[in-house]
């Protein structure tokens, strides 16, 4: 644990090592920083002319840093890739993190759900944070230029070509990112690095994105949020998963972060796509659908007696009005218009059968998914580095001697609410650190 920004261990009799990190996102500047405080001259090269521009529009540009789960809670959150996490949060956590932050003068503050943000609520707050921990440290940035290759000989990482010419170097910490929000410069630049060092790259594929949908009444309800619904996805009729929450509809479908939890459900299906030759996820025929319980805390006998009592005391009061007391009135005439009842119905004239109906639609809202929204939408890539060809204590290639990894390069992805950041800030620290900790062969 630490409790300000890492202090030198910089030995004078020993010669400095230059480290160079590729990336200058979250992981790419907290890697920078550490390894720089640490003793080393760092030199960090991104291809934008400005840093952390991911880092900026996270959270809606609130930048949602980590959240104050137990790590236990954080490994789950990252499914199968959480176990290799383990070493990397017991070397930098959430309480070092929210530390570090308000040492460079960022206070926190948790909301629902225990994410943490910027008091300040802005995330260039963060970015900027970062940025300064770097060049107080003497990182010497080169921005807009462009990592053509990793340069390797007898299995160690000498350095990397820009333009051509080598910058030479003890370490090289790959940090950058996914292919996920490519306008910020998260292309999968990292992945060619990678397999020039030939490591295996886990097919990349969008996750906690967005869905489309076929039905057409979905664009009137654009804009409208429901809480405390419940989300089934189904695939060719099979239920995969159920999410609780919030879910936005939206001009092209559902949003919100049950629809970006259940995304993440899909990855092995479309990594299968994507490795038959299928690569537009934007347009699939999958036979994916979902139902949406408007009622998740009604049990179906529950809900039969509530529709019941409310049509037995205003049998006199139409359809419509009567749905008031039920669900949002933006939604009431999508409801009727799916029902195929006339909203002047009156109470006292609704069948049994027609009870029933209005059951099922408040129960299961049938919702047609015909693919996701496109890479810049997507909030994570998963997919990336293979875990097993990383050391999990150290983030060092076990292929190549002196080469790095850090942040959504590797192949980990967690829920929403703070946990990839999270990830992305250790694995930044841990890479840093151990770079700059790392024998000069």
């Amino acid at each position: 644990m630490i409790a300000s920004p890492p202090q030198s261990r910089y030995n004078l009799d020993m010669p400095q090592k230059i480290i160079i990190v590729v990336g200058l996102g979250a992981s790419g500047l907290m890697a920078a920083g550490t390894a720089a405080a640490a003793g080393a001259h760092v030199i960090g090269i991104d291809g934008q002319t400005y840093t952390g521009r991911k880092l900026l529009i996270t959270g809606s540009g609130r930048c949602n840093v980590t959240n104050s789960a137990s790590r236990e809670d954080f490994i789950k959150a990252f499914g199968a890739g959480g176990k290799f996490l383990y070493g990397v949060f017991n070397q930098f956590f959430s309480p070092d993190l929210l530390k570090l932050l308000k040492t460079l003068g960022v206070d926190t503050v948790e909301e629902r759900g225990g994410r943490l943000y910027p008091a300040s609520q802005k995330s260039k707050d963060v970015r900027d944070a970062l940025l300064n921990m770097c060049t107080a440290a003497g990182v010497e940035l080169r921005l807009g230029q462009k990592v053509e290759q990793l340069v390797i000989e007898g299995g160690v990482c000498k350095g990397v070509l820009v333009a051509g010419k080598l910058t030479e170097a003890d370490a090289v910490i790959v940090a950058t990112g996914g292919k996920s929000y490519p306008l910020t410069g998260s292309v999968g630049s990292g992945y060619e690095l990678a397999r020039h060092a030939k490591h295996v790259i886990v097919t990349p594929v969008p996750s906690l994105v967005p869905f489309e949908v076929s039905e057409s009444w979905v664009k009137e309800l654009s804009g409208l949020a429901l809480k405390n619904v419940e989300l089934s996805l189904f695939h060719n009729g099979k239920q995969l998963a159920v999410a609780f929450g919030e879910l936005l509809f939206t001009h092209f479908g559902v949003s919100g972060p049950i629809v970006l939890e259940l995304s993440q459900c899909l990855v092995p299906i479309l990594r299968q796509m994507w490795d038959s030759g299928h690569r537009d996820f934007q347009h699939w025929n999958l036979g994916m659908t979902a139902e949406l319980n408007l009622k998740p805390a009604l049990s179906a006998t529950q809900i039969r007696d509530r529709l019941q009592r409310e049509f037995d005391q205003n049998g006199k009061k139409n359809l419509g009005n009567i749905l008031k007391t039920l669900l949002p009135s933006s939604l009431i005439p999508v409801f009727l218009k799916l029902s195929g009842m006339a909203e002047d119905k009156v109470g006292h004239q609704i069948s049994a059968a027609e009870r029933t109906q209005l059951q099922t639609l408040l129960t299961a809202l049938p919702l047609t998914l015909t693919g996701l929204r496109p890479w810049e939408e997507a909030v994570v890539t998963a997919g990336g580095i293979k875990l097993k060809e990383v050391d999990p204590k150290t983030l060092e290639s076990k292929l190549v001697s002196g080469l790095y990894f850090a942040g959504e390069v590797l192949d980990i992805q967690g829920d929403t609410g703070g946990y990839n950041l999270q990830a992305a800030f250790s694995t930044g620290y841990v890479a840093g650190h151990s770079a700059a900790s790392q024998t000069i062969t």
